[in-house]
Formats: C-alpha cells, structure tokens, sequence
C-alpha cells in the first residue's frame, strides 16, 4: 500500500466503527478492565478487521502494539469519548494516525454522531469534510472559548470555557474555529492514541499544539502520558500556557 492509498484506508476504518456501533444495544462497561465500555471493545475489532492486511503497524489504545518495527504505524483510538458514548451525549469519535519515520503523515478524526470527517496530510493541508479548516484567529486569553479536559484549581483567564469530553474532537473543534484554544488541566491523563489524529490536523491547519512540560507529543510508547495544549494563534498559545504551568507539573521520573 502506498501512501495515496492511506487517506481511503482509514476512511473505511472509520466507517467501520460507524457500522459496528450502530446496531450496539449494550454501551455499558465491558466487565475487562476499569474503565473501558463494550463499544471501545466492538470499536477497536472493527478497525483491526480493516487494518488486519494492509501491512502497517497498529497502536490502539483498546489492544495494545502489534508489529511497531513497520514503516508506517496506524495510532488508533477506536472510540474517543466511549463515556459521553455511554450516557448518549452526543460528543465522540474515532481517531486514526499514520506515523512514519518522520512522524504523523496522515490523519482521520471522524464524528460518530455527525458523520463529519476530519482529514489531514503531513504538508497537504487539513480539511473537515473536504472544505479547509479555518481557525478562529483569537489572540487574547480574556476573549477565548477555551476546551478543558479535567478540573484546573482555578479561573485561567478565559472569557468561557467548555469541558467537552473526547480530546480528539476537542482539538479538531480549535482546527475549524468552533473553540479558541484547548487545554489539558489533568496530570498525564491522555495517550497519544487520544490527540495524535488531532495533532496532524491542528498543525496542517495553522493551529499550534505542544505539552505543556515540553515533552515530545509524537510517540509509539503505549505507556507514556502528555498534557496537550492548542490554541488558534501564538500567541493565545503562550498566555494560556503560562497559565496552565502554574499547577499540575508532572512527577519527576524515577
């Protein structure tokens, strides 16, 4: 499979949680492990059924590493916000990322409740069904609609903020202008299976996002944990990280 062939494979992957969660009657826990409901588990079968041949690598946060050592990775969250999921708020997605040695080439975060398709290509731009995104362009803090996922200690500055509940889309929604910028207020709580879709379309969108403790967002360490921060302008970025380091530094490694 060459690269031309990967924005349709991930497209059908997409369509195939789509399928495969419309008909799912039980959206409750799936009794394995805390925290991980019975669509994650239908979600993750139907994109390695998809996946299963076309000779890339798969991370997924649902069914760990298979064959890392492949020229290109597929970083996969089946099912992004499976408790909004859950509870039928209408507000979760599945996230897809080619990785190659030069890091995300192409990316694919489509709305399970809309339909709607977010696409990028590394140096080809980024769309939302097929129109190109186009950030809010906001600068300043106190004018920000501002997306959170977990609880700060206190008011950063915001003019309002929303707490949404699926970082993917989160950060697709600061891509096409509908938040100004977005923050993590949790300590080391998403992997890269959560934002790394997000992160290609952000970026190809002119749209800043880094850890807000410096640290590489692009890894294929199923371990490891980052702290994402977006926002639609530079410098909406630098004020609201200064606000974000002021609490929720991470433990220091052993």
């Amino acid at each position: 499979m060459d690269d031309d062939e990967l924005p349709a494979l991930l497209r059908r992957a997409g369509d195939a949680v789509a399928d495969a969660l419309g008909p799912l009657v039980d959206w409750g826990p799936s009794g394995a492990r805390d925290g991980q409901y019975r669509s994650d588990v239908v979600a993750d079968a139907a994109v390695r059924d998809v996946l299963e041949g076309a000779g890339v690598g798969v991370l997924s946060e649902e069914s760990g590493t298979h064959r890392l050592d492949a020229a290109r990775v597929v970083v996969v969250d089946p099912l992004d916000g499976s408790t909004n999921a859950s509870r039928r708020l209408a507000w979760f997605a599945t996230s897809l990322c080619v990785v190659d040695d030069q890091g995300p080439l192409v990316a694919h975060v489509r709305n399970l409740v809309t339909g709607r398709r977010y696409e990028a290509r590394r140096g080809g731009g980024a769309t939302v069904d097929g129109a190109p995104l186009r950030p809010s362009g906001c600068d300043r803090l106190d004018e920000a609609l501002v997306g959170l996922s977990g609880l700060p200690p206190r008011h950063l500055g915001w003019a309002q903020f929303r707490a949404l509940g699926a970082v993917a889309l989160d950060l697709c929604a600061v891509a096409d202008g509908t938040l100004d910028a977005f923050a993590d207020c949790s300590v080391d709580a998403h992997g890269v299976w959560d934002y790394l879709g997000a992160l290609l379309v952000c970026r190809e969108a002119g749209v800043p996002v880094v850890d807000a403790h410096d640290r590489e967002l692009v890894t294929l360490d199923h371990a490891a944990r980052r702290t994402p921060v977006a926002a639609a302008t530079p410098a909406l970025l630098d004020e609201l990280l200064a606000a974000r380091r002021t609490f929720g530094a991470p433990p220091p490694l052993s």
